[in-house]
């Protein structure tokens, strides 16, 4: 799992003020949870669990990827719900 997915997420969903120690501290616990879920063969043997930011809506997606490719099994939510949402805000007039 790539930990700078892992703080570019960390970084993008907090809302609140939090300071870097706690922002640290999170991170640390999130790499370790996703580490502990792909040592299991709870996605399958060869896939794992990652989380990324969209680049155009800047949200979190969380992926299951093939470890031997690194072909996205599934992503939630889809890609072309991520579009439809900034889509929408677009119609609504935000930026």
């Amino acid at each position: 799992m790539e930990t700078a997915s892992v703080q570019s997420a960390t970084a993008f969903a907090t809302d609140a003020p939090y300071t870097p120690s706690e922002v640290l501290v999170e991170q640390r616990q999130l790499i370790r949870a996703v580490s502990a879920l792909n040592a299991t063969d709870l996605f399958g043997a060869d896939r794992e669990l990652s989380f990324a930011v969209d680049r155009e809506s800047r949200r979190i997606v969380v992926r299951i990827v093939d470890r031997n490719t690194s072909e996205v099994i599934q992503e939630i939510p889809p890609k072309y719900v991520l579009r439809m949402a900034e889509d929408l805000r677009h119609a609504n007039g935000s930026p």
